[in-house]
Order: structure tokens, then sequence, then C-alpha cells
């Protein structure tokens, strides 16, 4: 990762970027013009198709890309995901293989793409900057964008969500930590804690409060609510220890302020060999929520 001389990053570059789903490849077009809210959702952007934003959306010290997809089914006042990929990959690649596009034909929402502008393309989740409220890096351009799109596109500030996979994992974790003003949830796949990387695939422990403490330092001053996670990692994982999983846990637990001892755990959820556990009040309420599943394993392209 460009700028970042911990030690610990050369496992993190080798990340393999996740197999794509489908491999058909939609032409990404540009957009210059800002929308004003009155004209709200986003009347620039076409929908149907992946749309690289070029109008300046704010503070972007990184250049990370963004690229915007909008559905036919746009709801008004929509809300919004920002979808960030794993090293090596980028919007266009992100969009073609996952299913996030299909969810917002669905249900009418938004989705931002980010491209890290990075050495492959890895997400900046370790520089002081970027683990900064309103600090720089990577997390300022996302940062940012969503902003952007709250004043310019009319999203609904109470339907902010960011997921990631791998690096994009572990920047979900980073946004949801700097900037909790700006995401009610979270979906990390395949991760680490914010603040952490594993050397190669051993674990790496610290403890609850520890991990609080990284993410209350990234904006001391901030009283609110902390985003609601899903973690989700698999027990075979060959480039991620598993471990990673209960450092996750550890740290929102801690944030939210309610036990490590999950309140739940369903086997068999959501299918065979996979588990789910629940942490913190039940009834839709819960906090946390952690999901293993076996036998996943990392290709090597």
């Amino acid at each position: 990762m460009q700028g970042t001389p911990n030690a610990s990053l050369g496992q993190h570059r080798r990340q393999p970027r996740p197999r794509p789903l489908r491999t058909t490849i939609v032409p990404i077009t540009t957009i210059s013009t800002a929308t004003s809210t009155t004209t709200a959702p986003a009347t620039s952007i076409p929908v149907g198709q992946l749309t690289r934003l070029t109008a300046n959306f704010g503070t972007n010290p990184t250049n990370v890309g963004i690229s915007v997809y909008k559905p036919s089914s746009v709801k008004p006042n929509p809300g919004l995901l920002v979808a960030l990929h794993g090293c090596g990959g980028n919007a266009q690649q992100f969009f073609s293989g996952s299913q996030f596009r299909q969810l917002a034909d669905q249900r009418g929402f938004l989705v931002i793409y980010g491209s890290a502008a990075n050495d492959m393309n890895c997400w900046d989740v370790t520089t002081s900057p970027s683990l900064t409220h309103d600090g720089g890096g990577d997390s300022r351009g996302l940062a940012s964008a969503v902003r952007y799109a709250v004043s310019e596109w009319g999203v609904n500030p109470e339907k902010v969500f960011v997921t990631g996979f791998s690096s994009g994992a572990m920047m979900t974790n980073v946004m949801a930590g700097t900037y909790p003003d700006l995401f009610k949830g979270g979906a990390a796949f395949a991760g680490v804690a914010m603040g952490c990387l594993s050397k190669g695939n051993a674990p790496f422990s610290r403890t609850p409060q520890q991990w609080g403490d990284i993410v209350k330092k990234a904006y001391p001053a901030y009283t609110g609510s902390y985003p609601k996670m899903q973690l989700w990692h698999g027990t075979a994982d060959n480039v991620l220890n598993i471990t990673n999983l209960n450092e996750e846990v550890k740290q929102w637990t801690n944030m939210h302020g309610i036990s490590q001892t999950a309140t739940s755990t369903s086997p068999g959820t959501p299918k065979s060999n996979w588990a789910k556990s629940v942490y913190g009040a039940g009834a839709g309420r819960e906090l946390c929520r952690d999901w293993e599943w076996a036998r996943f394993a990392r290709g090597r392209d």
C-alpha cells in the first residue's frame, strides 16, 4: 500500500481479488454535472450502468475513484451502499463480480463503488490520516463521496451503509470507525479489525478495550452511536486467519458496550456448514452479528 511502511503489508498486498461471479463487463460512462436536491434522486446519472463520477465531489487527497450505479427502480430519497473491492480489484471488477447491482435493482438504492489508487489497488487502512476523521487518506475521499451523495442526490442519511471484501472489508471497518456519523451499518467480508494487519496468516490479539480505543482515537469528539456491524469470515481462509473474526467481534462489541459472549448462536445458518452468532439485544435490535463458513479458501492468481 502506497505510503505505508508497515512491514506486515507484504501479505496484505498479496491478497487475491475475489473471483467474479459473472464475467459480463459493463462499460463505465462518466458524468460531471452535479444534481441539486430539488431534482433528486441523481437525475444526471444514467440508469442501469456503472458510471464514473468526474464531478468535484469534495476533498479527495489520494484520488480515490468513485463510480455509481443507479437502478431504473431507484426510490425517492434512496438509500446508499458503498461497496469496496479487495486488493488487485477496482470498481468495475467489484461491480461485475458481486450481486449488489441485483440487490439495488430489487430495492431501489444507489451503490457507490470505490477504486483505490494505491499499490496493488489495496485500500489505505494503516496510515494516520486514513485512520483519522477528516484527516486525509482514502477514507477522506470515500467520506466526501458519501457527503456529496447526501447533499446532491437526495440520499437518505439514515440509510447509508458500507461493505467490502478482504482489503475492502478492512476499509469497511475503518469507515465505520472513522466516520460513524455517516454510516448506519457495515458488513465486512474476510477482513481484520480497524487498526490491525496480521503478519501473514498469524493471529494478532488485543483486548476489547484496546481495540475500542483505536476506534475512539479516530474521532475523539464524537459522542453519537456507532454503526451496527455484520462480520463474515471463512474458517479455512488461507490469507487472513479466522482468528481475525474474533478480534473484530471484540472491537465492535466494545464500541457498543455489549458482551463479547453471543446472545444466540445458530449453526447451519444461513446454510449447512455456516454459523451465525448475534451480540446485543434481539428482536432485530442486535448490534453485531458474525458468520463463520467452512471450507472457504482463497485461490491465488
